[in-house]
């Protein structure tokens, strides 16, 4: 029964980096893009979950009157972005747009996404497993979840062109509100 919690615990953790990665995806990434997206969130839901459990509840306490405001920020600074880049671009050439990752672009989304796999994380040791395999399944799980989804976000944005780049700029926006709202309500 740990085993398949501890899948369950990882599978809601990578909800969030599933639906960004879709999101992000949009833009038309190449399979290198969206390998780069999917390392970058399988290694920031690993890092951060074993953080959570290596620092247990003082810096989690600390960190949880904040993390819901944090990640506002950061999904709708990246979300305004994406729709600004729909909006100049009114080409539907892949030529013109640029699909690449920038460095600080896949870490503002590495941080955004994982700040819940650090408190997440500091339930790793109830559970008896050993943490860094425990840590190290989440971020799999991560991982393939956000390749995924990052190659499913590619397939409709090649369909539907920028447009589905606005929605996707704006689902990031919305993941950012729902997070603040589920955290102030208690849900």
């Amino acid at each position: 029964m740990t085993i398949a919690l501890l899948f369950l615990i990882a599978l809601s953790v990578a909800m969030d980096v599933t639906a960004v990665a879709a999101s992000y995806a949009l833009k038309r990434f190449r399979m290198r893009d969206i390998a780069k997206l999917a390392v970058t969130f399988g290694s920031f839901q690993f890092a951060m979950a074993l953080a959570g459990a290596l620092g247990g509840n003082a810096a989690n306490r600390y960190l949880e009157r904040w993390d819901h405001w944090i990640a506002l920020a950061l999904l709708t600074w990246v979300g305004v972005s994406m729709i600004r880049e729909a909006l100049e671009d009114h080409c539907d050439e892949v030529e013109k747009l640029d699909p690449r990752l920038p460095l600080h672009t896949l870490f503002v989304l590495g941080v955004a996404t994982s700040i819940d796999a650090l408190a997440v994380g500091a339930t790793l040791p109830t559970l008896g497993l050993p943490l860094v395999a425990s840590a190290a399944v989440i971020g799999l799980v991560s991982f393939g979840m956000s390749f995924f989804g990052a190659w499913a976000g590619r397939a409709i944005g090649e369909k539907f062109g920028s447009r589905v780049e606005i929605l996707g700029g704006t689902v990031l926006i919305a993941i950012g509100i729902w997070t603040v709202v589920e955290h102030l309500t208690g849900g």
